[in-house]
């Protein structure tokens, strides 16, 4: 027993925070791909900073990326899935539903007008603009787009977001030598990437208003 407990106290900590942050974020951004309240960006930046402070340089910023884009696009495709199945029912399905209610008329046609003329490229773009994922997936949807080839647009996608935040994680690491310091500027700058597009149709509107 006290060779057990020596053994356990032998296991680095940064073993042990990769046995259980890995799963974590992997769940966490499916989630967030499924149930847009888990603020996803903000969750791969941090881990990337985290990573960027261990040992395991540059593999543990990869991985952090690698595990964040398998289940952003598995959570992608699951919520496709669900979608698919409110196309095809005549009373549709909540899942539906909820991707029309989070997607306005403007922002759906101007999706549906980038897929006729893109194709799934569109997809890449679309995941790396903040609040553009849904209206894409659901001009997606309504143009019955098989879930596979949904899927071969989703995957570059998702590593290309994956991406974008992990370097936002890097940035925020490399300027700090305290890893809560490199997660506190990466946050803040996923949220300020992710208000961004609200403020300025804001501005715009208010601007449009006034003249």
């Amino acid at each position: 027993m006290h060779e057990a407990v020596r053994q356990v106290q032998q296991v680095p900590a940064e073993s042990t925070q990769q046995v259980v942050g890995y799963p974590a974020l992997f769940v966490l951004v499916a989630l967030g791909a499924l149930v847009p309240v888990i603020p996803t960006g903000a969750l791969v930046s941090s881990a990337a900073v985290v990573a960027f402070h261990q040992r395991s340089l540059p593999f543990g910023v990869v991985l952090v990326c690698g595990v964040a884009a398998l289940g952003a696009f598995l959570g992608d495709v699951a919520l496709y899935w669900l979608g698919q199945r409110g196309v095809r029912s005549r009373s549709g399905s909540r899942w539906l539903e909820a991707l029309r209610g989070r997607a306005t008329p403007e922002r759906l046609e101007q999706a549906t007008r980038k897929l006729d003329e893109h194709g799934v490229l569109v997809l890449v773009v679309s995941r790396l603009v903040p609040a553009g994922r849904i209206p894409v997936m659901l001009a997606c949807l309504l143009a019955r787009l098989p879930l596979a080839r949904f899927a071969r647009g989703d995957a570059p996608a998702c590593l290309a977001w994956a991406a974008t935040y992990g370097l936002i994680g890097i940035v925020g690491g490399s300027l700090f030598s305290e890893p809560w310091k490199g997660v506190a500027l990466a946050v803040g700058l996923t949220l300020l990437i992710s208000a961004a597009p609200a403020v300025w149709r804001r501005v715009r509107g208010g601007a449009a208003t006034t003249s």
